[in-house]
């Protein structure tokens, strides 16, 4: 069984994006980047921001994530990043070869394909 994390940006996890719903309707869904799990048993165990700008703290924040879930016998085998840190961070490239370079699993870069095309449409 695959065992997803997803992480994403800090600040528009907390601010904006209220509980990530659009990352577990696509999860739920299997939509979006979470298509290739349509045949396949999947979980999310959990989401993780990337500790606020300019995401120095992105490793420690894996790190503890991995030392809360040992006891529970809980790690990732896949790592989705969210739209809110790949598309709009101004970080991202580095986050991104942070992540990869530290995770230890597969590293994907998306989640949910519901972006609005126009506000104001």
């Amino acid at each position: 069984m695959e065992k997803i994390l997803v992480m994403g940006c800090q600040r528009t996890m907390n601010s904006i994006c209220v509980a990530c719903s659009r990352c577990l309707v696509a999860f739920n869904r299997r939509e979006g980047a979470f298509a290739r799990y349509k045949d396949k048993e999947a979980e999310i165990i959990g989401f993780l921001g990337c500790g606020d700008c300019p995401g120095q703290g992105v490793v420690v924040r894996m790190a503890q994530l991995a030392q809360w879930n040992a006891k529970l016998g809980e790690k990732p085998t896949v790592i989705h990043l969210g739209p809110c840190l790949t598309g709009h961070c101004p970080y991202a490239d580095e986050l991104v070869t942070k992540i990869k370079a530290k995770a230890g699993c597969e590293v994907v870069e998306g989640a949910h394909p519901y972006l609005p095309e126009n506000v104001f449409a």
